[in-house]
């Protein structure tokens, strides 16, 4: 399969930048998000899309803690599933739809997909990652007791729960997404990092109250699929050194050694531009050919190396 790329979408290409995230909003948001994708299918790419779910999961979490007293509280991994679906359903459908208005015959399949993540992994003996609303401590320190959750203290919030971000390892439905690309499909998989699982001794499989990277999982993605490309789209244009200040420059390529000074630089922040440059270090070190930083409006001039930021192998 020539030409395959992983489109990674950031949390912009679904939820409103007005802050209005009715579902009404999300779906004119993501008929936006599909214009530059249908023409990358246009030029012939096959394409896997990923997606992330920050604002979904919030609002998920909101209604089930808000409802504890009345329902029974439902794991984390559960509620990304939900959210695969539905955020899925919305990418299919606007992406099905844009692709019959420009006369291209391409079919689209939404996958709930599995991560698999070690047991192990320290970040789930020592969760750092904040879920949910904050609470007062007297509330925290109940519901901790009553679910079994681990509350950390989100500095000027309050008490809030927090969940471990473990290293994904792979895609346990690795094999099904290239079936599907061999068959012609345009596959939304991994979305918000994936349902995190472990396997058992006896090669079962068990899900873990936890959250993936989304970048990290769209690297995993990449690699385990044999994709040639990796496209993380985002807010900005391009990768940026000193962002926000007077001294900022944009940059138009990086190779895997430039992008890790910078990183040891601080120019590249965990919570921002971070997680994306150690992806596309991941997936270029792992067998990938390129990887492109870019906003999601500017995708297509980015491949013809008009727009974005590139980053190669050394």
């Amino acid at each position: 399969m020539n030409n395959t790329a992983i489109v990674a979408l950031g949390g912009n290409a679904i939820s409103s930048p007005t802050g209005d995230n009715t579902i009404a909003k999300q779906f004119t948001q993501t008929r936006k998000s599909m214009a530059g994708i249908i023409e990358l299918i246009h030029k012939g790419y096959e394409i896997v899309i990923t997606h992330g779910n920050g604002p979904q999961v919030g609002e998920a979490l909101l209604r089930m803690e808000h409802s504890l007293d009345i329902s029974f509280p439902r794991p984390l991994g559960v509620l990304v599933a939900d959210t695969q679906g539905g955020i899925g359903y919305m990418i299919e459908q606007s992406l099905q739809n844009g692709l019959k208005w420009r006369d291209i015959e391409k079919p689209v399949a939404t996958l709930v997909t599995q991560v698999v993540v070690d047991r192990d992994d320290p970040e789930l003996s020592n969760p750092t990652k904040y879920i949910g609303r904050a609470f007062s401590k007297e509330v925290a320190e109940e519901l901790a007791r009553e679910h079994n959750w681990i509350i950390k203290e989100d500095k000027g919030r309050g008490f809030r729960r927090v969940v471990g971000s473990p290293i994904p390892l792979s895609i346990l439905n690795k094999d099904v997404i290239r079936l599907l690309l061999k068959e012609g499909y345009v596959v939304v998989a991994a979305g918000g990092g994936g349902i995190p699982v472990f396997v058992m001794k006896n090669n079962f499989q068990e899900g873990i109250d936890a959250v993936i990277d989304k970048d990290r999982a769209a690297a995993v993605l990449a690699n385990d699929v044999g994709a040639d490309e990796l496209f993380m789209l985002t807010e900005v244009d391009k990768v940026c050194l000193n962002f926000g200040t007077p001294e900022q420059v944009a940059l138009d390529r990086l190779n895997i050694s430039e992008a890790r000074k910078y990183l040891e630089e601080g120019h590249f922040p965990p919570g921002n531009m971070g997680p994306k440059i150690e992806a596309s270090i991941q997936f270029l070190e792992a067998g990938g050919k390129r990887a492109l930083v870019s906003s999601v409006e500017n995708v297509l001039s980015a491949v013809y190396e008009e727009s974005g930021t590139w980053i190669y192998k050394d």
